[in-house]
């Protein structure tokens, strides 16, 4: 597997202690809480899904705390996202990334980022509030055919 000679693709640096939270941590927590909000989700109700408290969700929202393995895989099971949805569209550079908690806070809005618009946040949680399954699977075909097939973020 590892010939010798060989080089290894780069890797996003790690940040050490002191350095504050790493961008890939940022970047996850970032969409963490975009998923959140989009689901109608307080941080409270979706900690006790997954038995943490609200004030944990926060630093992982934030990038101050990662995220392990199994955890962010009972968040997407909660959330009812496969575990690619925290890493999608992450930029391959760390220049692309946050490099700080400022860049990555939660009030910040990306005017380019469908996600952060109200109107986003209006129809998903309009679409969740309907309750027949049928009714609900036609509603999500009607607008992906009006809409194009591109992928959604966050969708069940």
């Amino acid at each position: 597997m590892g010939e010798k000679g060989q080089k290894l693709a780069s890797a996003h640096t790690i940040s050490r202690r002191g350095e504050g939270p790493n961008p890939i941590d940022i970047y996850v927590g970032r969409r963490l809480r975009h998923c959140r909000t989009l689901m109608g989700l307080s941080q409270e109700r979706l900690g006790d899904a997954v038995g943490i408290t609200f004030q944990q969700l926060q630093k992982y929202e934030r990038g101050f705390n990662r995220i392990s393995a199994s955890r962010l895989f009972n968040l997407a099971q909660v959330l009812k996202v496969p575990v690619t949805f925290f890493f999608e569209n992450m930029p391959a550079k760390e220049d692309g990334l946050p490099q700080t908690e400022g860049e990555a806070d939660a009030d910040a809005i990306d005017e380019n980022d469908p996600i952060a618009r109200r109107e986003t946040l209006e129809l998903v949680r309009a679409y969740y509030r309907i309750d027949e399954d049928e009714v609900r699977r036609r509603t999500f075909e009607l607008i992906k055919a009006l809409g194009g097939n591109e992928a959604a973020f966050c969708t069940a």
